[in-house]
């Protein structure tokens, strides 16, 4: 249950700290929870902002045992958040906005546990045979947060299928997840990743890698992109089913954001090889129409029927 709204000058500058770091390094995530009530806004921002420190470190250029002990320290900080021992005025902002957070709202931080021990299996370079294998990253990284969001949206009283709110906020985080690896698998293949399953890769000849601008020799790759983009589709599809569980802002925030990804879907389908010539993206004043979309329902309405229709 949520707490008040106030919170001392301390809380409030954490807070801000946060959400200045939500801005600046999550553009499609500030979108959307710039939908939300102040309180669920703050407690996203807080949420992004140990999320990020934890992947940053992951991404970072630090030795392989460096991350290691980085990770370990971020972890015993995550502990006091959890025990509550995190003090207003502790140096770290995130630590104190993200306590303040957990008190307000039943956010299950086990969830940051398995973020952690995702970023993991990146320090350790770990690869994926199935999609099964690659599904256990995603549910680490990304699935976490979305049952961890879904902490902070709350449920509507009475809504049907309640129970089984905490798998669709994780399905959801799949498929933003798998949108996310579709868009930057140049990227990935520099920094010396893959994260597309081997078998998936085998089957479209594209074991080699992508590490230029053109598609492996002999290769099916716009196939392999578009077996992904309906692999997300579906994973959209089943995420959606959460909509009808949450309040209007809270619907509202999670279709603004779903909603970018998936028009990031609809261009890398279009145009498979653009994810071998940069990072696809949306420009700002399409964002802020998917925004305003979700701000008034309509996205959140339409999906809804849809869902509940099946043709999502």
């Amino acid at each position: 249950m949520e707490g008040p709204t106030e919170v001392s000058a301390p809380v409030q500058a954490a807070y801000t700290y946060c959400e200045a770091v939500t801005g600046q390094q999550a553009r499609n995530f500030a979108y959307g929870i710039r939908l939300l009530p102040t309180d669920k806004r703050q407690a996203m921002s807080a949420l992004y902002a140990f999320s990020r420190r934890v992947d940053d470190i992951g991404d970072g250029a630090l030795a392989p045992e460096a991350k290691l002990n980085r990770l370990e320290g971020t972890r015993e900080v995550l502990e006091r958040i959890r025990l509550g021992t995190v003090d207003e005025d502790d140096t770290d902002p995130v630590a104190v906005a993200l306590t303040d957070a957990a008190r307000r709202f039943p956010l299950p931080l086990a969830g940051l546990d398995e973020l952690i021990d995702g970023v993991l299996m990146d320090v350790s370079g770990q690869t994926y045979e199935t999609w099964d294998d690659l599904k256990v990253y995603c549910r680490c990284v990304a699935g976490a947060i979305g049952r961890l969001s879904l902490g902070v949206f709350g449920t509507q009283p009475g809504a049907r299928g309640v129970e089984r709110a905490a798998e669709y906020a994780d399905t959801l985080g799949l498929a933003l997840q798998l949108t996310n690896i579709l868009r930057d698998v140049r990227e990935d293949a520099a920094n010396g990743r893959t994260y597309l399953p081997a078998d998936d890769l085998a089957k479209f000849g594209c074991s080699t890698g992508f590490h230029t601008a053109i598609p492996p020799a002999g290769s099916d790759f716009a196939g392999l992109v578009h077996f992904e983009v309906r692999r997300a589709r579906t994973l959209f599809a089943e995420g959606y089913r959460l909509l009808p569980m949450l309040d209007r802002r809270s619907g509202a925030c999670v279709a603004a954001m779903a909603g970018i990804y998936r028009r990031l879907l609809d261009r890398i389908e279009r145009d498979p090889e653009a994810v071998l010539r940069g990072r696809v993206s949306l420009p700002g004043r399409e964002k802020a129409y998917v925004a305003v979309r979700g701000l008034s329902g309509l996205d959140a309405r339409h999906i809804t029927r849809q869902t509940l229709r099946g043709r999502v």
